[in-house]
């Protein structure tokens, strides 16, 4: 049994609900027993919003599992003959450097997340999860919209369709923001008006319809905040941040990847050891880069055109190994 922290943040500045807020304290004050392997870590920031952007947060909600379990499922799986992997940690590690990573299925993270509509349309790609959302055909959204801190307002980049390029100055920054909040203030405006109802659901022009909520909604912009429940097992909950705390992922989605992050170390530091190492600070070459590179560490200039190497794929190899265009152009 483990001592919980309190609630440690603001409830205006987290956005959440006062029934939010007497749901998480109710929950932290709760403790049981149980024979359940847990984590003191895990256990500490159990039901504790964090926050992200300007009013979303993540919450861990459950968790099962632990290191201990991916090394059990593991050993069970294998069998006899395993015996050589001695420590867990060796363990973890060989199976995120031969990728058998069935053994993580058995641990599973559900999170309480808050976050813009347009970045939860991103996030659902991931199909591999279990996600209840917010219903606005239920229920009446708030008013609550993102808007981006200055220092994330760019141009288009010209070399990727989906990047950012230089930022804004001031003045365009303002008036972006400008027009952004008052589109978002005038769309809440008018769908509190095709609602035309009060707190109790009674009207407030009597004699004036009440559209359906199902169809008011439709009116709202993609950066007001939606939330959901997200229950995913640690095998995909690694692919997820394996593309999502990528430096070329969208930002807004990249903020709520690092602090998944920060919460999967916590919970199986072993497991995110391996893959810090392996898959996300790692990279992989395909055959054509792995000729390439032999040819370099041999003192050559590889011949990529032969190799079948496209001017990308020579500039993205030259990404993945940390060195100048001149050097991989010019080999002494």
């Amino acid at each position: 049994m483990t001592a919980r922290v309190g609630l440690q943040y603001d409830a205006c500045a987290m956005s959440l609900s006062p029934a939010q807020v007497e749901a998480v304290r109710e929950a932290q004050s709760d403790s049981a027993t149980t024979r359940r392997p847990t984590v003191a870590a895990m256990e500490a920031v159990l039901h504790e919003p964090l926050p992200v952007l300007d009013h979303g947060f993540v919450r861990v909600v459950d968790y099962m599992g632990d290191d201990a379990a991916i090394v059990q499922a593991a050993r069970v799986s294998y069998g006899r003959g395993t015996s050589r992997l001695s420590s867990d940690r060796g363990l973890i590690r060989y199976l995120l450097r031969h990728r058998h990573t069935t053994p993580l299925e058995m641990c599973e993270l559900k999170l309480h997340v808050k976050l813009p509509i347009f970045v939860a349309r991103q996030w659902i790609r991931h199909r591999t999860a279990n996600v209840n959302e917010y219903s606005a055909r239920y229920s009446i959204l708030d008013r609550e919209f993102y808007l981006p801190h200055p220092e994330q307002l760019a141009e288009q980049s010209r070399s990727n369709r989906q990047g950012r390029e230089s930022l804004l100055s001031p003045e365009e920054s303002a008036r972006v923001l400008r027009l952004l909040s008052t589109d978002a203030e005038r769309c809440y405006d008018h769908y509190e008006e095709l609602l035309n109802e009060d707190d109790d659901g009674n009207p407030r022009r009597p004699g004036d319809p009440q559209l359906a909520r199902e169809l008011a909604r439709m009116n709202l912009t993609l950066n007001y905040y939606t939330q959901w429940y997200w229950k995913v097992d640690l095998h995909n909950l690694l692919h997820f941040l394996s593309l999502r705390m990528d430096a070329h992922a969208q930002y807004e989605i990249r903020v709520y990847a690092d602090i998944i992050g920060s919460l999967v170390e916590k919970w199986v530091p072993l497991a995110w050891e391996a893959f810090r190492d392996y898959r996300l600070e790692g990279v992989s070459l395909s055959r054509m880069e792995l000729v390439a590179v032999k040819a370099l560490l041999r003192g050559e200039l590889p011949d990529y055109a032969g190799l079948g190497l496209s001017p990308r794929e020579e500039r993205e190899l030259k990404d993945k190994l940390g060195l100048p265009q001149a050097v991989l152009a010019s080999v002494s």
